[in-house]
């Protein structure tokens, strides 16, 4: 069999999933998309409702196509259950409500600026607990795509930053992205299970561990009324940001690292502004086209696969 009839038997599926870089792109457009909604349904769904109904139903979504893989590697789960856990409440439920919680004090444009953070945080990270040090190459294209993202979310005008209003919603989501960088460079110590079973054990034991924080939350605040633009936000968020991206962010990661995928987190707000064209009716401004340049070479840059030293005789 020939090498392209062997590559035409490919599912378009497999090969998807061995595109890192394609895959870290669809995370961080459907990342995008959820700052937006989020920011929708800030004041109509209370934060740990939102992340907690998020998770439960992302978990419904999956068991059907994950639970023989889940039985499977039980024995992996069981034997890495501390890890597991660690992960659930990392990349899962803390998270996701405390960004969710932060749109509620802060503007959705806020949380896009802050998230070209995150690289810095899987860099601290990944020195603090496995003394990994960022390549010159990633440390540059960490730097430029970080301008990039400045030069749009500032509108071309680098003078501005200094007018920027940090209010507690900020912080709060600057915590936020300081445990998924936890998670981020977690996920390569996980067990080597299935993919299906590691989002469905994250996603279900996510879910469960905001029970308590869900139950407190419906005596303590109103309840999300069931209406179509409530129920449309919640399908939104278990199928897109939650199944799609982190499997994909996941299988990324797999493929090349945390510090490697981490420069996609700059493409979120980068999204966040083409959607805002597409869908807010804004139109695209030369400053758009300089930072979207910039952001993209950075990532290049920073994801490329460091050459390895030539052996000697």
């Amino acid at each position: 069999m020939s090498a392209s009839e062997t590559t035409a038997r490919v599912s378009p599926l497999r090969w998807i999933a061995n595109q890192p870089y394609l895959l870290l792109s669809i995370t961080a457009a459907c990342w995008a998309g959820n700052a937006v909604v989020g920011k929708l349904a800030a004041g109509h769904i209370p934060p740990v409702t939102l992340s907690f109904l998020r998770w439960f139903f992302a978990f419904l979504i999956v068991l059907p196509f994950s639970w023989q893989y889940l039985l499977q590697d039980w024995r992996q789960i069981r034997g890495a259950f501390a890890l597991m856990v660690l992960l659930s409440l990392t990349g899962i439920s803390a998270f996701n409500t405390m960004q969710y919680w932060s749109l509620e004090h802060t503007q959705a444009i806020n949380t896009l600026l802050l998230q070209p953070t995150a690289p810095l945080f899987v860099a601290m990270w990944s020195l603090a607990l496995f003394d990994t040090r960022l390549t010159a190459a990633q440390a540059v294209g960490i730097l430029l795509s970080l301008v990039g993202v400045l030069v749009i979310m500032l509108r071309g005008d680098l003078t501005s930053l200094k007018d920027i209003d940090f209010n507690r919603g900020d912080l709060i989501f600057v915590l936020a992205l300081l445990i998924f960088g936890l998670y981020s460079v977690m996920t390569a110590k996980r067990p080597a299970i299935h993919p299906l079973s590691f989002v469905a054990f994250t996603f279900g034991c996510g879910a469960a561990c905001l029970i308590p924080f869900f139950i407190w939350e419906l005596h303590a605040r109103p309840a999300m009324e069931l209406n179509g633009a409530n129920l449309l936000t919640l399908f939104y968020v278990a199928v897109f940001p939650s199944t799609v991206a982190y499997l994909c962010f996941n299988r990324g990661v797999g493929l090349i690292g945390a510090n490697r995928a981490a420069p996609f987190f700059h493409l979120v707000p980068v999204f966040g502004t083409v959607m805002s064209i597409l869908f807010l009716g804004e139109h695209p401004q030369l400053f758009h086209f300089v930072g979207f340049a910039l952001v993209l070479t950075g990532v290049f840059v920073a994801s490329r696969k460091p050459e390895t030293a030539p052996k000697t005789q």
